[in-house]
């Protein structure tokens, strides 16, 4: 089953920012890593990822530096600021509130999250 894109593209920039809570990172490291931790279900393009990074960064949540690679040339590494971090904590928080609801909707039960 393929995931509906409305759910993807509002969660986004919260996927992106806890990735770069863990380090810096840099685009086509960032591509990799959110398919590996959501185990090849998450595809981001670049396309898709630079202007939401332009955004963050523009929010003043992510800064970026170029830093030499090994190899070719230098790589625009982005970081996740204080503000960021603080905000990350909100949108998970608020993420994990959302989460919770749905799955009392769609399973008719309780869930534990927050108590």
């Amino acid at each position: 089953m393929e995931l509906d894109k409305g759910l993807v593209s509002g969660s986004m920039a919260l996927l992106v920012m806890k990735l770069l809570e863990d380090g810096d990172m840099y685009g086509y490291q960032m591509v990799e890593e959110l398919k590996k931790r959501s185990d090849d279900t998450f595809h981001l393009k670049a396309g898709s990822l630079y202007p939401l990074l332009h955004g963050l960064e523009g929010k003043g949540y992510v800064s970026a530096y170029e830093k030499e690679a090994t190899a070719g040339k230098p790589r625009r590494y982005y970081h996740l600021t204080k503000q960021g971090h603080s905000v990350l904590q909100e949108k998970e928080e608020s993420w994990n509130l959302y989460a919770c609801a749905v799955r009392k909707v769609l399973k008719g039960g309780v869930c534990s999250y927050g108590t």
